[in-house]
């Protein structure tokens, strides 16, 4: 089956910003309909996010974090997430994220998949990945970065996503491919880490 009836082709492109970290651009755009219309995106470097799985004698836990996002103006709970460096492998990006901002590094390294966490206005992706195994080291936060990390167990993740606590997008993607992965639905293939 044919998308054409569809998509959407660029007339023009305006720049609005070009940021340190971001990009954003206004297109005239011809529709389907031969109409035209307006876009306005942001040009992202695309992210990873890490679930870490950290086993204790207590049953698995979940390293995660609290981080005060300025755009929302709230302190969020995620999953340890970082920005791609220009040219960056995505699996040596999610090492380095795990390691500068948890302290932990990982043994064990599967790719759930992807996510577009804002498809009306950025071109953003981000990798998910799972990381086990794991030991901890010293966290090497970037200057001016400041979180906490701590542990949560699948089922308390869970309680706080239902009742409104977690509302960050790649979170929540994040507890579906847990859940599926953990119940054997959504398999992933686990690698030694590079």
């Amino acid at each position: 089956m044919s998308d054409d009836h569809l998509i959407e082709h660029r007339v023009s492109q305006e720049e609005l910003l070009r940021g340190h970290f971001l990009h954003a651009f206004r297109d005239t755009v011809r529709l389907p309909n031969q109409s035209l219309a307006t876009r306005e995106y942001v040009v992202h470097p695309g992210a990873v996010m890490v679930i870490p799985l950290l086993d204790t004698p207590e049953g698995l836990r979940l390293v995660m974090e609290r981080q005060y996002r300025y755009p929302v103006g709230q302190v969020m709970t995620e999953f340890p997430a970082g920005k791609l460096d220009p040219g960056e492998d995505p699996w040596l990006c999610a090492q380095r994220e795990l390691k500068e901002e948890t302290g932990y590094t990982a043994r064990q390294w599967a790719r759930a998949g992807v996510l577009h966490p804002v498809i009306a206005y950025s071109t953003e992706v981000i990798e998910i990945w799972f990381a086990k195994d794991l030991s901890l080291g010293e966290r090497q936060l970037d200057a001016g970065e400041f979180l906490d990390v701590f542990t949560a167990t699948p089922a308390q993740l869970m309680a706080w996503c239902q009742d409104g606590q977690v509302t960050d997008a790649k979170t929540l993607t994040g507890l579906l491919w847990l859940q599926n992965m953990l119940a054997g639905h959504w398999p992933v293939t686990w690698q030694t880490a590079r």
